[in-house]
């Protein structure tokens, strides 16, 4: 019997790329995001170039009820999860004394909370079915800060430390997990980061492309289905004896050994 993974924020950008992916791979694939058009449009695109069916919900993953609902029909209509990709959108771009306390509490629900909600409703049926493998998606900021985006990387930072808890914590019962860090990945939230800072500089947006290619060492942003490779590695059966890892796909971006 194939595989079930789970997929968060997956009507766009990396989420749809690494759900595609292990479609593709023969995967059952469950996936969500809050905007219902938008995920069941991805749905029927995965569909269309895979000719496996999708299970497709909206969901808030800012909400435990929603995120409950998620797994209960995904667990009605495939009988048990395998894989588990706890994505999300990020909080807003700014410097860190620009948010109020809602600001940060909202970062935390959208990127912290709702994985370990996520994990938690899944590790059980994992650890059931003889094991399984989670992948926890974060940015080069864990690494390195990175100027502007203070929401995100204080939060992420603290799912990084989650996945190496974890891996801990998960490995007795055959649950891998791991973290897959991107670097500048074309997708619509780089643009948005681009458009911010671009603003902030007083510069066009290509001029601020230009000056984040200028950084990287291969000279480019990074691709989403190369980033997905990644992820489908990481949840494959290849990857059997890696856990607790982090892998960057970066383009070289970050320097540290």
């Amino acid at each position: 019997m194939s595989k079930v993974a789970m997929v968060a924020g997956a009507s766009r950008g990396l989420g749809f790329a690494v759900a595609r992916a292990l479609a593709k791979e023969g995967v059952r694939v469950s996936i969500s995001s809050r905007n219902g058009e938008a995920i069941a449009a991805a749905a029927a695109k995965i569909e269309e170039e895979t000719g496996t069916s999708v299970l497709a919900m909206p969901v808030d993953v800012r909400s435990g009820e929603a995120i409950t609902a998620w797994f209960e029909k995904t667990i009605g209509h495939f009988g048990g999860v395998d894989l588990l990709y706890p994505n999300s959108g990020g909080p807003p771009p700014g410097p860190a004394l620009k948010f109020d306390d809602a600001a940060w509490q909202n970062a935390f629900e959208l990127l912290l909370l709702s994985a370990i909600r996520m994990i938690r409703l899944a590790a059980p049926s994992m650890a059931s079915r003889g094991g399984g493998a989670i992948v926890l998606p974060t940015s080069s900021a864990v690494r390195e800060p990175i100027a502007n985006i203070s929401l995100s990387t204080v939060i992420r930072t603290s799912v990084s430390s989650l996945s190496k808890t974890l891996a801990l914590e998960l490995a007795p019962q055959n649950i891998r997990v791991n973290q897959l860090i991107p670097g500048r990945i074309h997708t619509g939230r780089v643009e948005e980061i681009d458009i911010e800072n671009s603003k902030r500089a007083g510069i066009s947006q290509e001029e601020q492309r230009k000056r984040i290619w200028a950084t990287i060492p291969m000279g480019r942003y990074g691709d989403p289905d190369s980033f997905a490779a990644a992820a489908v590695f990481l949840f494959s059966d290849a990857a059997s004896y890696i856990t607790g890892a982090s892998l960057q796909v970066d383009g070289g971006l970050i320097r540290g050994i």
